[in-house]
């Protein structure tokens, strides 16, 4: 977790180089999901169907984050094996650009830690299903499709380093342990912002797979 911050930033220095302000505008599409319940800042949410570009975290989340999140960007910006070419709303540059089909980038960056498999996953815009996103061309990449995925969340701002995310962590894992609700997966990260948005105005993640008991 404590490289997050440097994902984040090479994130915000290449998608959101004209989109993004100090002021917490992302300028890309969101993710969409249901708010099926409120509690104060923790919500229970359902994402009725999340296409995610996944790949694993070789090292763990200290060593592995750099390169993974380069095979991701990647991925969208042209290192697939797509049916047809499609036009980019946000602008993406990198050099020595493999052909292949350009996708917009969409928030939130996902990072799981599931013991020793550490994955870091981007999501694919709603236009895509799994059938239809572009194959990926690096076999470290995969697609990976969720449906039907209930979640607690809670929102946060400041920055996302390590205790700021263990500090949120505890606090939904123990609104989760008096609820009517259970966890039923590994949580999850989520970072949204650049890093030179306000850290007052970031908006920060965790999630909590559940369901109820």
């Amino acid at each position: 977790m404590k490289l997050f911050l440097k994902t984040i930033a090479v994130f915000a220095a290449t998608v959101f180089m004209s989109a993004c302000s100090v002021f917490g505008n992302s300028g890309v599409e969101i993710a969409p999901y249901k708010v099926l319940e409120q509690d104060g800042a923790i919500e229970i949410r359902h994402y009725e169907s999340l296409v995610l570009v996944t790949t694993d975290m070789p090292g763990g989340m200290e060593e592995g984050q750099n390169e993974a999140f380069q095979r991701l960007f990647k991925y969208i910006s042209g290192e697939n094996e797509p049916k047809r070419e499609i036009a980019m709303t946000a602008p993406v540059i990198m050099q020595n650009q493999d052909a292949g089909q350009k996708i917009e980038m969409t928030a939130p960056v996902f990072m799981s830690n599931q013991g020793e498999n550490q994955t870091m996953s981007f999501v694919l815009p709603v236009q895509y299903d799994f059938q239809t996103a572009p194959k990926p061309a690096n076999s470290s990449v995969r697609l990976e499709e969720i449906k039907d995925y209930k979640v607690a969340a809670l929102q946060f701002s400041g920055l996302l380093n390590e205790k700021n995310i263990q500090r949120h962590h505890s606090l939904l894992q123990n609104w989760i342990d008096n609820s009517d609700y259970q966890k039923t997966g590994s949580y999850m990260t989520a970072g949204y912002n650049p890093p030179w948005t306000l850290p007052f105005l970031r908006r920060n993640e965790i999630l909590i797979p559940v369901e109820k008991k």
